[in-house]
């Protein structure tokens, strides 16, 4: 196999590995080194690489082992493996915790609001209800609905702010 179609065989997959060893090494210059690695290794094969069903897969799995290779040898102190196709779904313990006693609050304040707007606040905000069907139900014009919602809302902001300002609990 000659030099022109050593490069013809290898052309449509290179940009693929050197894409696999940057997903790999995270660092340029280490893909760069890595492909220019892998294929200096098909070309020292480049007699037998008709033996392979598929140049491309080898030529993959090279990439893979040649990456996992160095982040495990002593050179390679500076990189790590990243898990950019992983991310964590679920919210942190912490979180959760925060929004639970977020929720306890809010649920503590709206309870000690007048009643009135209890029951908007409810109809609105927590059943989704649209402020023509929450005028019927409470026997209120809209706008009177809007303003009185906008009234209770601040109040929680307000108290929830406070809460958070002053550590009152």
């Amino acid at each position: 196999m000659n030099q022109s179609a050593f490069i013809e065989l290898i052309n449509p997959f290179k940009d693929k590995v050197f894409r696999l060893a940057k997903r790999l090494l995270t660092s340029t210059e280490e893909a760069e080194d890595a492909t220019q690695e892998v294929m200096v290794k098909l070309w020292n094969k480049k007699e037998s690489l008709d033996s392979y069903g598929s140049v491309e897969a080898l030529a993959m799995t090279m990439t893979k082992n040649y990456c996992l290779d160095q982040l495990k040898s002593k050179r390679a102190g500076n990189l790590q493996i990243v898990h950019n196709n992983y991310t964590d779904r679920e919210p942190q313990l912490d979180k959760k915790l925060e929004d639970s006693n977020s929720l306890e609050w809010v649920q503590k304040i709206i309870s000690q609001l007048p009643e009135q707007l209890q029951i908007l606040i409810q109809l609105r905000d927590v059943e989704q209800y649209e402020f023509d069907e929450i005028a019927k139900i409470v026997n209120m014009n809209e706008t009177a609905i809007r303003v009185a919602l906008s009234r209770a809302r601040k109040k929680i902001r307000e108290s929830m702010l406070n809460t958070h300002r002053y550590g009152i609990q």
